[in-house]
């Protein structure tokens, strides 16, 4: 009788688990090969060339990862110009479009960023002009060679 018992348990129990099913989340090889920006509610980056030129940036997540912020640049002898930006963070990238104004007159052109750790590396890519806009004609060849790299900085300074 007992073995019954512990016979008719073990079968309970298997027929149990047969019904539960594991929720498993699914990462696509492109999902693993990007990993989601973080950024928190505001972070701030700056880059500065021997003492004279520098990039100020300030940036915010929205969500659905939404992006904006400020962005200047200010290079000595020459034009700087100070604006806005807004767009999208896929992956480890920030693509923005960034309206300034530069000695009174005003453009717009994209600008994108790759986030490693505490910087925010700017890429550079060919160029063309739709509308009154300058866009990058290819993302997929944007180079992030590390020539402007901002660090995160405190947003007080």
């Amino acid at each position: 009788m007992k073995t019954k018992m512990i016979i008719f348990a073990m079968a309970a129990a298997a027929f149990a688990s047969c019904g539960k099913k594991e929720e498993k989340q699914v990462v696509t090889e492109q999902e693993m090969e990007q990993p989601e920006i973080v950024i928190q509610d505001k972070e701030c980056y700056l880059w500065t060339s021997k003492g004279k030129d520098s990039i100020k940036m300030s940036v915010i997540k929205a969500n659905g990862g939404n992006v904006s912020g400020d962005l200047e640049y200010n290079f000595f002898e020459k034009d700087g110009n100070t604006g806005k930006f807004s767009g999208l963070a896929k992956g480890d990238t920030l693509y923005v479009t960034y309206d300034f104004e530069s000695e009174g007159t005003k453009s717009t052109r994209e600008s994108a960023f790759l986030k490693k750790g505490n910087t925010l590396i700017e890429g550079f890519g060919e160029v063309e002009t739709k509308g009154s806009s300058q866009v990058f004609k290819d993302k997929k060849t944007l180079k992030f060679d590390g020539s402007v790299t901002l660090t995160k900085v405190d947003c007080a300074k």
